[in-house]
């Protein structure tokens, strides 16, 4: 048996997924973290969780915030909060990924989100907010919005099927 056959064989899933992604991807993993742990201790917890929502307008609801807790095996620090997407992100690709972050903020599980709700995480100061010329160019791409109310789905499919090159020329 050769050396990468042991290798492999003998490796067995550890539960970390960390190993599977690029440093960029960590990175942004980080920053993700570092907005949703509101008290900066290095845990995510309940009262992390439920700043969060407030800081966006959100209302979550104690068994929401609880069922997300329980998701984790421990205390959810930045190794725990990898594994957790790590696990979620497998065999996934970046637009069902933006899908499930939207769907965070559809609380009628209709695949729509209102305009203005969009516009608030755009501008979120918490990440990497876009500024106005930003937003006037997302407009420019046409994004799927009627009536006041953004379908996410088709939203998620323009930004990551190269969309995003036409709004960033615009």
């Amino acid at each position: 048996m050769s050396k990468a056959a042991k290798k492999k064989s003998s490796k067995k899933r550890s539960g970390s997924e960390a190993a599977q992604f690029d440093q960029k991807t960590i990175q942004e993993f980080k920053e993700a973290f570092g907005i949703m742990d509101q008290n900066k201790d290095g845990i995510i917890d309940k009262s992390d969780l439920k700043d969060l929502y407030a800081s966006m307008g959100q209302i979550a609801s104690d068994s929401q915030i609880d069922a997300m807790i329980k998701e984790a095996s421990g205390p959810i620090n930045f190794t725990v909060f990898l594994t957790l997407f790590g696990e979620r992100l497998t065999g996934t690709d970046p637009e069902a990924t933006i899908v499930g972050a939207f769907a965070m903020f559809d609380k009628k599980d209709c695949g729509k989100i209102k305009e203005d709700e969009l516009i608030k995480i755009l501008q979120n100061k918490r990440g990497e907010p876009l500024d106005e010329d930003e937003i006037k160019a997302m407009y420019k791409g046409k994004p799927p919005i009627e009536g006041g109310e953004v379908d996410y789905k088709a939203f998620a499919h323009l930004i990551t099927t190269g969309a995003q090159d036409e709004l960033a020329s615009a």
